[in-house]
């Protein structure tokens, strides 16, 4: 079931009672709750890949186990651990990927002159596989490298690895963070909730109000790129990108809300990403739980940035292409991915990738000219990138690109959906105005509490008059 739907709204309370009113501060019954209700969550969008979220979980545990009993035996943990990765990674790699190198193998022999064809498998991608395989490998991981102790009961891991608010579409989890917080009974805390609807009331928001009304704009203009002019292809490239952030923020603002409902705290996944100077604070703020993944189980083991300069751009090109690949089976991902790590090295090259750690305006009311001219250039170039990832075909992406250099970029576009803007208008205010907190919504502190209670009033408001209902999240695909 998704977050926005009808059956969400009778699971939640049923949920939320069963796990504070039965457990009376009982560890195990608390993560049994978890694991059932999270079974269940899955399996009323596909109960036909249960068994492989249940699979996963266990080769993690008993993975984890092995690794910690065996002590100073080098050459065991590591071969079970490798064992493991090929496990998930074989799993992942068997749905997600074996049409698209099949058929590209295929493509590769012909042209060296043999005979060989695929047939097309078109296997169903399970939902959610891209995150859980993660957060089961984070865990394992960690253990294998010392920062974790193996977890004994298996409730305990099943419950981290299926914890359905971030089940589909994340925040990936990290081990370290999460995994101590599964095994300790959690108490309610009231102030925690409030902070938690609040989460959830902007991340739908984002989704039902600008992502989904966003969303048949943007596909209409993808697929008839070439009847409409310069402007209104530039414009529904600008339209996407505010699509894909609505709505895969949005999902991440609720899973965050969601399990501080639960006592829970996840990880932020988003920091206003489209407030970034350069690119490379831009991946930064963008899917930060993915980012950070990579950057310590494939980045730094790489040698990360400790390096010199070449060997940090073949890291940086590296983590990229995975980066890509993980998104999704297809060349435009990987061209995408290319173009962002050529954006970022250029950056490393010049030293211009650690220029911005802090929040823009940190310690001022209005940006400079330099940061308004870096925020638009930043912005743009993450547009264009858009138009490859969201294009079906490289030829298409490059059709829509040459689409737009021409002289009707100039004219006023087709159609401008006012409703639209305003409501990105406002949501960017609201943005902008809590860029210094860890969830931009944050309005728990504003006096009197009639304002704060308006505010929430008028946002549900919104939700109702111009929210619509998809079938999906964008990131159930990757």
């Amino acid at each position: 079931m998704l977050f926005n739907s009808f059956e969400f709204i009778i699971f939640l309370p049923a949920v939320f009672c069963l796990y504070w009113f039965l457990p009376k501060g009982r560890l195990s019954l608390q993560n049994l709750i978890i694991v059932v209700s999270s079974y269940v969550f899955y399996a009323w969008l596909d109960a036909r890949f249960l068994g492989l979220i249940m699979l996963t979980s266990l080769s993690a545990w008993l993975t984890a186990l092995y690794v910690d009993a065996s002590g100073g035996e080098r050459t065991g943990r590591w071969w079970v651990s490798l064992a493991n990765i090929v496990l998930n990674i074989g799993i992942l790699c068997v749905f997600k990927y074996l049409d698209f190198f099949g058929e590209n193998f295929a493509r590769l022999f012909q042209l060296l002159g043999f005979e060989y064809t695929w047939v097309t498998r078109n296997l169903m991608l399970p939902i959610g596989i891209s995150f859980y395989t993660f957060t089961a490998l984070s865990y394992s991981l960690d253990v294998y490298m010392g920062k974790l102790k193996a977890e004994r009961n298996p409730l305990t891991v099943f419950s981290y690895v299926a914890f359905f608010p971030q089940l589909l579409a994340g925040p990936i989890a990290r081990a370290t963070q999460l995994m101590p917080q599964f095994r300790g009974v959690r108490v309610f805390d009231y102030a925690s909730a409030v902070e938690g609807m609040r989460q959830i009331l902007w991340g739908l928001f984002k989704k039902v109000a600008i992502a989904d009304n966003i969303s048949a704009i943007v596909a209409g203009v993808f697929d008839n790129y070439q009847e409409y002019s310069a402007s209104t292809l530039l414009l529904g490239a600008f339209y996407f990108t505010i699509q894909i952030y609505c709505d895969f923020s949005g999902y991440s603002d609720m899973a965050t809300g969601l399990a501080r409902l639960f006592g829970i705290r996840l990880l932020p996944n988003f920091s206003t990403p489209y407030f970034s100077r350069n690119v490379a604070e831009f991946w930064r703020r963008w899917h930060i739980s993915l980012n950070m993944w990579f950057r310590d189980y494939i980045y730094i083991p790489l040698g990360g940035s400790r390096v010199s300069r070449p060997v940090t751009i073949r890291n940086t090109m590296i983590v990229f292409i995975i980066c890509g690949l993980w998104h999704g089976a297809s060349w435009t991902f990987i061209v995408w991915s290319i173009y962002h790590g050529l954006l970022c090295s250029f950056l490393i090259l010049t030293g211009g990738n650690k220029r911005y750690k802090g929040v823009i305006c940190e310690n001022s009311t209005f940006p400079s000219l330099r940061e308004v001219a870096g925020v638009i250039m930043t912005f743009l170039a993450v547009v264009f990138g858009r138009i490859i990832s969201r294009s079906e075909t490289l030829s298409q992406g490059v059709g829509y690109l040459c689409g737009i250099f021409d002289a009707s970029v100039f004219s006023i576009p087709d159609f401008i959906d006012i409703k639209v803007l305003l409501l990105t208008i406002f949501m960017f205010v609201v943005e902008w105005l809590g860029r210094k907190h860890e969830f931009a919504f944050n309005v728990g502190a504003i006096r009197p509490v009639w304002v704060r209670r308006g505010i929430y009033l008028s946002v549900l408001l919104l939700i109702f008059l111009f929210g619509r209902t998809s079938e999906n999240f964008i990131y159930f695909n990757f």
